[in-house]
């Protein structure tokens, strides 16, 4: 008997990120009645059984997300081109810059008639460098508007998860504004992500992120030299793991740094959960073009105050003075002077963390999230 299910293939970059940030999506597409292919780099044993257990099939191709190398990327785009030829879907949702250019340029090509991209934040070649590698992001941000406007204008919808990200790719002609959709974040579980009290004494800042600048780690770093100078009580944990992005730590500064006495460094983990509940406040002072960072939802939905930046995506998160402060980017000073705050009011904490799930419950919900993105997509 031959199988009449719709098909759906979801294309991310890696495959522990596509388990843990789309898993409960994909679960959600297989419950609609769709048979679900998961295409990501990087499946091992463990992420392709709980791709597996979520009802769906994963499918691997590889992917570097941080190459410049256009001929790894023509290989990316042919490969993506050969797997959907096999698999055959109805409909590709496809996000990231990688996936989303190449899974719905070979989407087109192949015919497919509903083709989804989620916009989760424009990253390295969109942000502003005040580095000695402008010319480098400036080539990368010409190449990456050229192929973003290439692709998308074959795109069913666009989906954003923030209205500056929606406005730069419509008002620079990237996107049609009849197919931008303002989404919002990608949401979190709100029972796996459970409020708890946090500790007061000694009071805890945490950073969950990759180690990348632009993430604002050596700017924690740096709030965090000078707060231990006057309060040796205080814990600054980093969480995260190294990445091959142009913008990286490397291990060894890493490990400097935790030399010094200045930070606790675990590395990348499976579950954040058992660090922010030692933390007492989350610290983000990302300046990378977030989509809506989900390591802030995820403390949020804990019941943490958040210090973050006033920045595109980050700004999404914090009603400042209600449930944490915003700060300018690349502004130590501001940073130390909102952490300090909570140092000398820890009362502070457990009231703005409560504040904080209060918002995670309103806005961060990944079911609500996803039931309009359905409805989008007309599923």
């Amino acid at each position: 008997m031959q199988n009449t299910r719709k098909k759906i293939a979801v294309i991310g970059s890696d495959a522990k990120m596509l388990v843990n940030f789309r898993g409960i999506l994909i679960k959600e597409f297989v419950n609609c009645g769709f048979e679900v292919y998961a295409l990501a780099s990087n499946f091992d044993a463990s992420t392709s059984k709980r791709i597996t257990e979520l009802g769906a099939y994963p499918v691997n191709y590889n992917l570097s997300r941080a190459s410049l190398n256009p001929i790894h990327d023509i290989a990316v785009f042919l490969r993506l081109t050969q797997l959907l030829r096999k698999i055959k879907p109805d409909i590709v949702f496809s996000y990231t810059i990688k996936p989303v250019i190449y899974g719905t340029l070979a989407a087109s090509i192949l015919g497919i008639p509903k083709r989804y991209a989620l916009i989760t934040g424009l990253g390295y070649a969109f942000n502003e460098s005040q580095g000695n590698d402008q010319l480098k992001r400036k080539i990368a941000r010409v190449f990456a508007t050229f192929l973003y406007r290439l692709a998308l204008r074959r795109a069913s919808k666009v989906f954003f998860q923030n209205k500056d990200d929606l406005s730069e790719f419509v008002n620079a002609g990237i996107v049609k504004s009849d197919k931008a959709v303002l989404v919002g974040a990608t949401g979190v579980d709100l029972e796996h992500f459970r409020a708890s009290l946090p500790p007061l004494q000694p009071v805890t800042f945490i950073l969950v992120a990759r180690l990348l600048k632009e993430k604002g780690v050596p700017e924690f770093v740096d709030a965090a030299r000078f707060l231990r100078s006057k309060y040796r009580d205080v814990r600054f944990l980093l969480v995260g793991g190294l990445d091959p992005n142009p913008d990286s730590i490397s291990k060894e500064e890493v490990e400097g740094w935790v030399k010094d006495g200045i930070i606790e460094w675990v590395g990348q983990v499976n579950d954040v959960r058992p660090y922010i509940s030692q933390a007492s406040v989350f610290v983000l002072p990302s300046y990378y073009r977030e989509g809506i960072p989900r390591s802030t939802q995820e403390a949020m939905a804990m019941a943490r105050p958040v210090i973050t930046t006033d920045t595109p995506g980050c700004r999404e998160t914090v009603i400042d003075g209600v449930n944490g402060f915003l700060v300018p980017p690349r502004n130590v000073e501001a940073l130390v002077s909102a952490m300090e705050k909570f140092i000398l009011q820890p009362e502070l904490i457990v009231k703005m963390g409560t504040e904080s799930r209060k918002i995670a419950e309103e806005r961060f919900d990944v079911h609500k999230i996803n039931k309009k993105l359905l409805e989008e997509m007309g599923l």
